[in-house]
């Protein structure tokens, strides 16, 4: 089974934020405080925007098949969101993978639908609930109830919104990282400053203790013995030792040290 872990990291779409509010005179900047202004107002004190309302800036992946395991970000750090919609998809495309997320049906797909129908991406085998596979009838991408896209946070949490958990603190719950420095929170500020190279790191993280998160849910489901946990887990540990890059090493560390 190729398993496909997924995180996306988002800023406020000012393109579409300035034609919605009529902003053609201010700057990036000063367009994202308007939108974030009224989407508090909007909701009670809220300022996360609505899901039409973000651009994605990094889609991370943990990618496991039948021969490897690798983690990265889709595309270049100059890509454009397009390209890394269309490399998320064309990975779907050809391997025809079980996506695993956390609060992927929540934020992350939805986000990337709309983002996907505004480049106008086609993605056929994605959005196949059976008309060209039969098999996608009872086990497609878009059925909340379906294994095909694994949904973490759903699934633990009984599709009971008042038992969802944060990814950070079940991840430490278990023993593993967390978030590690930058949080969703401060991706904006960074994208200003020009870190591209940050956020894409720190998507990696999260996307790593996704995948820890789900060898555990594995194991407890039964799809795993103790054995093969522990041989899945020691898989995650050779991938970061060999991979030459600093967030990589320090997430080992952290992972080894707790």
């Amino acid at each position: 089974m190729n398993v496909f872990v997924f995180d996306i990291e988002t800023i406020p779409d000012v393109a579409t934020g300035r034609r919605l509010y009529q902003l053609d005179e201010l700057d990036d900047g000063n367009v994202a405080r308007v939108m974030f202004h009224k989407r508090a107002e909007e909701s009670g004190g809220s300022e996360f925007l609505r899901h039409h309302l973000h651009r994605i800036v990094a889609i991370s992946v943990v990618l496991r098949t039948s021969d490897r395991l690798k983690v990265w970000s889709l595309g270049d750090t100059d890509a454009g969101e397009a390209e890394l919609v269309r490399r998320f998809f064309d990975g779907i495309e050809r391997f025809t993978p079980t996506l695993v997320s956390w609060n992927g049906a929540g934020f992350d797909l939805p986000v990337i639908h709309y983002r996907s129908l505004l480049h106008g991406i086609v993605a056929p085998r994605y959005w196949d609930t059976g008309r060209e596979d039969r098999d996608f009838k009872w086990n497609n991408y878009l059925s909340r109830f379906h294994e095909r896209h694994t949904d973490l946070m759903d699934v633990l949490s009984g599709y009971l919104p008042r038992a969802a958990a944060r990814l950070d603190e079940v991840a430490s719950m278990l023993g593993f990282p967390g978030k590690m420095g930058m949080s969703g929170a401060k991706v904006w500020d960074s994208y200003q400053a020009g870190d591209i190279e940050g956020i894409r790191n720190y998507c990696e993280t999260d996307v790593l203790n996704t995948y820890l998160v789900f060898l555990r849910f594995e194991l407890i489901r039964g799809s795993f013995d103790p054995g093969r946990y522990e041989q899945a887990c020691q898989q995650v540990r050779e991938v970061l030792q060999a991979a030459d890059r600093p967030h990589l090493q320090e997430f080992l560390q952290t992972w080894q040290a707790g």
